[in-house]
């Protein structure tokens, strides 16, 4: 039971308190450059959760299997970049594939994917945080992905809204999305000290 309790406050540790992209503040590019319409912030969130579940999961074997008994730490980051890489090329050809109004919508934003520092981060964070076993490791890679889910989700639907408030010409646009992006930061950093 007390396994399960750390797996539990794990997951709502990086998904809400530690939130990667409204407390870290990583993987802002398609936080702002998606989040405009709510299907296609729903699109990328899942996108993301897929790639940074697989990334994250993989990136840990790949650490603790090979890396660290070979001592070659020092690979860390090229194998790492070469796992996200492969993770959204698959998750690309399946847009593609089965949702090409989706892919399309996305535009240069899907492939950016490989250069979210989010998904990165989160590689790293589950590797220097010594997460000791799989099953952590993965609890947190989906809470992650899960994590930005629901920030963009978010942030998505207030732009919805915005479109239809009475903004101030100067604060339209990109002002007012900046503006919501620091008071969603600021109520998600209201969670900190929930969970140790």
């Amino acid at each position: 039971m007390d396994r399960v309790m750390v797996l539990l406050m794990g997951f709502i540790s990086i998904m809400i308190i530690n939130n990667l992209v409204l407390t870290k503040f990583l993987g802002i590019c398609p936080f702002l450059g998606v989040s405009g319409r709510l299907d296609m912030a729903f699109g990328m969130g899942c996108a993301v959760t897929f790639v940074v579940t697989l990334s994250g999961t993989l990136t840990w074997l790949i650490d603790h299997l090979i890396l660290r008994p070979y001592g070659l730490q020092v690979m860390q980051y090229v194998s790492f970049i070469l796992v996200i890489a492969g993770a959204v090329q698959l998750v690309e050809m399946y847009v593609r594939k089965f949702f090409p109004s989706l892919y399309e919508s996305f535009g240069i934003f899907l492939p950016l994917i490989t250069t979210n520092c989010a998904i990165l981060g989160l590689c790293l964070f589950v590797n220097l945080w010594d997460v000791d076993n799989l099953p952590e490791a993965v609890v947190l890679s989906v809470g992650a992905g899960l994590g930005f889910t629901l920030a963009i989700c978010i942030m998505a639907g207030i732009r919805e809204n915005l479109k239809l408030a009475d903004v101030p010409a100067c604060l339209r646009g990109a002002p007012i999305t900046l503006i919501t992006a620091g008071i969603l930061t600021l109520a998600f950093m209201g969670f900190a000290g929930m969970v140790r």
